[in-house]
Formats: structure tokens, sequence, C-alpha cells
């Protein structure tokens, strides 16, 4: 296929994958996750950061509510469009790199893979970043070739975005230094190299100011989140294999397994140029999962390059290539159904997809109770809890607070809605713990699947009992 040819039909494949996508999360029947919730409440505060996020991802979705309204799919429907955009972005890299067909390839196996599946139903860090990295990776790519600082900005401004959506966005910068310490054809001279830094710096410097004067606040999460940062922890191999294997849920089995098939000549001038883009995350969080714990996406980044990589490597293997669309081409179909008939068992005790059911309800019958005890607040130690009050509970009249920390804040609730130590009168309290002083317990509905083991109850209860325990 020529060069030039690429852009059509990679158009077509992902416009289809992209509006299927679309048009199910209209009847889409899950209600928020709880940090998509947080995300949303942070939307409706502009801010150059926020308690354990960069703030792209709530000025996106504050964007979005506001032309569509505050519901759950003006909350989600950006982020199909943020993969579809980056598969496209991908395979112009690809076209520039290899050629037009491995361009198509790539649009194909990005829009289809299982983690921009998920990633496509739900709001996440992940789906936000993934445009601008790839971007910054096709301007790294011009940048190399042409050596003008043009596109040295352009480099840096775009990792400078990606940033902004999730602190993972760094990886490009040490994928950048990795291939220009390795191969002298990623080295793109010192004066280039300081247009990139300056261009990243400018763009992330708001986020980087509003942690200075937020008490690093984001870093502090980060860090909570890293875990043997702040003690020691038992080196944990078990821990190390789930996060390897999950990876080939993360890309699908035969993409990551191309990946792994590409190291085995690491220094292949094409590949190499991208491999060092994907090798740094993997490793890094590979190293995490073995010194404490790692989620399946904290890689996710590794994807952008490694996705062009695996279509290249596969592109002479026609057999192998329809095994892989069939695999990932089938949860792409199914994931958006699946949310349309969430509470589907399949022969099991809980709905498979019990995480995302029952905020909503539990929400109501909260603020049920707190309306015929006389319109009082809403307290509760569990950020789920809150997450949703605020998402459901936006236009209710009711106030909602989190019982204030015992120390520094341990989420965003406590950092800007703790119960004001004021407070007097009744509050309605949700939490798992019994209340010391007197309270009277109000019943909740029991049939909640995302709250099934949680052991939740509210109680009636004076609110110095709740700033003062």
């Amino acid at each position: 296929m020529p060069q030039a040819d690429w852009l059509r039909p990679s158009l077509g494949i992902v416009g289809l994958v992209t509006l299927w996508r679309l048009a199910l999360l209209v009847f889409n029947r899950t209600d928020l996750f709880v940090d998509e919730s947080q995300y949303w409440l942070w939307g409706q505060h502009f801010a150059f950061g926020y308690y354990s996020k960069p703030p792209l991802i709530a000025w996106v979705i504050g964007l979005s509510t506001a032309i569509g309204g505050d519901t759950a799919f003006w909350v989600r429907a950006p982020f199909a469009l943020f993969h579809g955009a980056t598969a496209l972005v991908l395979a112009a890299l690809a076209a520039r790199v290899y050629n037009g067909r491995v361009a198509v390839l790539v649009a194909a196996s990005y829009v289809t893979l299982p983690m921009v599946a998920v990633g496509s139903l739900l709001a996440s860090t992940d789906t936000i970043m993934a445009p601008f990295f790839g971007a910054a990776l096709y301007f790294h790519a011009r940048l190399v070739q042409a050596g003008t600082a043009r596109f040295a900005l352009w480099t840096g401004a775009m990792a400078g975005m990606a940033f902004l959506a999730k602190y993972a966005g760094v990886y490009f910068l040490l994928g950048a230094g990795l291939g220009a310490l390795l191969l002298p054809a990623l080295r793109i001279g010192w004066r280039n190299g300081a247009w990139m830094l300056l261009a990243f710096v400018a763009v992330a410097a708001p986020n980087l100011l509003w942690n200075l004067w937020n008490g690093f606040t984001t870093l502090s999460h980060t860090m909570d989140n890293v875990g043997w940062v702040r003690e020691a922890t038992p080196i944990n191999p078990a821990g190390l294999a789930e996060f390897f294997f999950s990876q080939f849920a993360v890309a699908g089995p035969v993409v990551f397994g191309a990946i792994l098939w590409a190291l085995r000549h690491p220094l292949r001038t094409d590949t190499a140029r991208l491999l060092v883009f994907v090798v740094p995350a993997i490793a890094i969080v590979c190293a995490q999962a073995l010194l404490d714990q790692a989620y399946a996406n904290w890689a996710a980044s590794a994807y952008f390059a490694g996705t062009v990589v695996a279509a290249a490597t596969l592109a002479p293997y026609g057999r192998v290539l329809t095994a892989s669309f069939v695999i990932n081409g089938c949860i792409t179909l199914a994931l958006p159904l699946l949310a349309v008939m969430p509470h589907l068992t399949l022969g099991r005790d809980a709905p498979l997809l019990a995480r995302y059911l029952g905020q909503s309800q539990l929400s109501h019958a909260l603020m049920a109770a707190a309306q015929r005890a006389g319109n009082v607040p809403i307290v509760s130690d569990r950020r789920e809890v809150l997450a949703d009050l605020f998402f459901t509970g936006a236009t209710s009249g009711l106030a909602f607070y989190a019982v204030p920390p015992q120390g520094r804040p341990m989420n965003h609730y406590q950092q800007a809605w703790p119960l004001p130590a004021t407070s007097a009168g009744p509050v309605l309290l949700v939490t798992r713990n019994v209340p010391q002083c007197p309270a009277e317990r109000v019943d909740l509905p029991t049939d909640l699947p995302a709250y099934a083991k949680s052991r939740l109850a509210a109680y009636l209860i004076p609110a110095d009992c709740v700033t003062h325990d």
C-alpha cells in the first residue's frame, strides 16, 4: 500500500469502532465508579491540579458536561473519542516509520486493544494521556528526521500535555533520553534537546507550581501508591508474576507476545527507535510490582509505541494477525454490550459488573433518609460513598462532608470537604464502624452489588460526635 493511502481505511476502521462505542454508551446502565465521580467533581471547579491527579482529565470532563449535561454519558463520552484520535496519531507515526500497510494495521490494532475497549467505557487518565503521548512520539520521529527546533518544541509540548493528563507522561522523556544514549539515530543534539525540555516545562509548569503551592499534595498521593518509598515492604515475586502476565490481557495475548518477540533483536533500527519508549515503562512497573504491588494499567504508556512495534512485527504473518483481530475484536464488541446488560451473572453469584452497580441507589436511599430527618448533612469516612453522593446529589440541596482526617488528608474529600468543626445538630453518618456516641441506626438497601461486602451502615448522630471523635 502506498504510504499516502493509509488515512482513508484507517479513518473507516476507527470511525466504525468509535461509533459502536458511543452508540452503546447511550444505553450503558452502569453507575459511575468512584474515580469517575471524583473526576466529575474536580471538573466543576477549574484548577491547575487536584488531590491525586494532574488536571487535564477534570478539564475534559468539565467541558464535556458543560456542553451536554451532568450525566454519566457526557462524563464518559470523550474517552472513546480520545482513543480514536490516538489510533490515528499512531497510524501516522507508523506510516512515517514503516509504510501505509503497517499504518492501517496500527489503527486497527490500537482501537481494538482490550485496554482501549475498557478505557473507552470508563473515565481514565490513561485515555486522556494517550493522544498527547502518541503525538509526542510522532513529532519526535519528525524531529529525528528533520532536526529542526519546530519539531523539538512540538515534541516537548505534547509530552507536557501527556504529563498534565497523567504523570506517567514522563516515560516519554525517559524513552527519548534512553534512545539518545543507546542509538545514534535518535540523537537530536543539545540545542534541540534543550528546546524540547523547555517546551515540556512550559506546558507542565502550571501543575508543578500548583503542587508547590499546595504542599505537593499530588506527589504525596503518588508516593502512597508506590508504597515501598514510605516504608520497607517484603519482595513480592507473586505480584511481579501477576502484573507481567496481566499484560497479555491489557494489550491482548498476540500484541503483547509480538512486543516480546520483537525484543529478540532489540537493536534492529526501526524497531529499536520505538522499543526505547516501550521497555522502560514495563520494566519500571515490573520493579514496582516486585517491591510492593502494581495495577495492570500502570504500564499503559508502553502500548502506544508498543502497538506500532507489534503491528510491524506481525505484518508478515497473516494468520497470526487474524487471530489477534479476532480475539481483540470480540472483546471490543462484547464489552459495550456487557455494560448495557450489567446485571448479567453467567452463573456467578454476583453480576460480572458488580463494582459498577448500586452507587446511585445507595445515594438516593441516603438522601431520602437525610431529608426525612430534616435535610441533615450526610457525612462519611468512605471515599466511594462521598464520590457518588456529590454526583448523584448535585441538585438535591443537601450538604455532603467527609469525616475530618486525623493528620494529613488521605483523599480529596478530606482535603476539600471535611465536616466543619463548628457543625452543630444531627448528621447522617455513613460508615463501617459503630459510633461511640449514642446513635439511631437507619436502614439501607441490602441488594447493592457494589457494596455487597462493605458492611456499611448509616446513623443519625450529633455532629460534635464526628468532629471530636
